[in-house]
């Protein structure tokens, strides 16, 4: 079957939200800080861990996820100061567990793209949209969005929450020096690297930052779909420590006339109707808190989900899904707060971990059996625009 390349992959460049740092939060600094990094971990498996590309997926046929596990590890640098000398340079100095060498170079980017959410030249077709989980799809759904009527370039209206915006910290355009990793080394963390220990972050722009993490990567998920005698599709997957909530999302369609996509279809497990954005991404645990309060993410309690009859009857030909395990952080700062209320306090520099687990699978009717390939940790470097780029970054969590 022909699947639209446009509808491959995705991504969002959030802002940073460096108030809502649970540090910060608490009171705010008399000044500083002079340097923010951010470190972002993940666990993935299922489809996405296969590697990259519809080779990779075609190993998950079937409603299966697999048992290969990567980790994804994402790094970002901003201070307020330019080099001391010279041109920007920074390190990130591990523990040997990480498997990473002596160190990772935090890398200066030129330009750090945004993204545009623009559709197809002459965008053809519908999306279905549904939420929620249960037996059927309530009533008022599915919310029809024809394409056809849409100008060229332009996203359709709601589409998208805007609720949650994706955080990343640091970025070239809120720091005076920005640097991150992965970067051209070609260095990726390793399927069985850990990050307990000590870290240390120096170079000629930044203060001096030492912290040591308790919390590793997140073990992995294991996601199955299984079709209920009703029409009905039951996700189940484990239970994962340290897990502060859930979501799950679905991407799927019908073959059109010659070959081409018809209707599209998505869905995601939250009680209203919530997409994309901040949701797909690294969360901390207060924002999952009150997200769970409002069933917009299914609580850590839960393990399984059941996708409406309509979802499966309005993507028959092929479904793509997701399931995000939202999971702790680790926060420091430098000087630590001051007892006394009155004392000053010049932060000199804030970090901030943050965790995910996240298992992906794909199920094709008719196509199961072949095998996918291996891949690295893709890079953190450029997103694809369009809708399809949109559609993409939501199954694959990010860019």
């Amino acid at each position: 079957m022909a699947i639209d390349r446009r509808f491959a992959v995705l991504a969002g460049v959030g802002a940073a939200a460096l108030a809502a740092w649970p540090l910060l939060a608490q009171r705010a600094p008399t000044s500083g800080p002079v340097a923010r990094y951010d470190m972002r971990a993940g666990t993935v498996s299922g489809m996405m861990a296969m590697g990259g590309g519809m080779g990779g997926a075609l190993g998950m046929l079937g409603g299966g996820g697999g048992d290969k596990v990567q980790k994804e590890l994402y790094l970002r640098l901003g201070s307020s100061q330019f080099p001391a000398k010279g041109g920007p340079k920074a390190d990130h100095f591990m523990p040997a567990g990480a498997k990473l060498g002596k160190s990772v170079a935090l890398v200066t980017p030129q330009v750090e793209k945004g993204m545009t959410d623009e559709l197809p030249q002459k965008p053809t077709g519908r999306i279905l949209i549904f939420w929620g989980c249960g037996e059927h799809a309530p009533k008022g759904q599915p919310v029809v969005i024809d394409l056809s009527k849409m100008v060229a370039g332009q996203a359709p209206p709601g589409l998208w929450s805007g609720t949650i915006v994706r955080d990343w910290g640091p970025t070239l355009s809120n720091s005076k020096t920005f640097a991150r990793w992965p970067a051209e080394d070609h260095k990726f963390v390793k399927a069985d690297s850990s990050l307990i220990g000590a870290h240390r972050v120096a170079g000629n722009y930044t203060p001096e930052i030492a912290f040591d993490l308790k919390q590793d990567f997140m073990a992995a998920l294991r996601a199955s779909n299984a079709e209920n005698a009703s029409g009905s599709t039951l996700l189940s997957w484990n239970s994962i420590p340290g897990a502060t909530g859930y979501l799950a999302f679905l991407f799927g369609g019908k073959q059109g006339p010659g070959g081409q996509m018809g209707d599209m279809v998505m869905w995601t497990s939250s009680a209203s109707r919530q997409f994309g954005g901040g949701l797909t991404d690294w969360l901390s645990p207060s924002q999952v808190a009150g997200l769970v309060r409002d069933r917009t993410v299914m609580p850590p309690t839960a393990t399984s989900c059941t996708i409406p009859v309509e979802v499966r009857k309005a993507a028959p030909d092929f479904r793509m899904g997701t399931l995000t395990a939202y999971g702790p952080e680790e926060d420091f700062a430098y000087p630590p707060r001051p007892a006394d209320p009155k004392a000053a306090w010049n932060l000199v520099w804030t970090a901030r971990v943050r965790h995910r687990s996240l298992t992906s699978w794909m199920d094709m009717p008719g196509m199961a059996g072949m095998q996918g390939q291996t891949a690295e940790q893709p890079q953190e470097k450029k997103c694809k625009k369009g809708l399809g780029g949109m559609l993409g970054s939501v199954i694959k969590g990010g860019c």
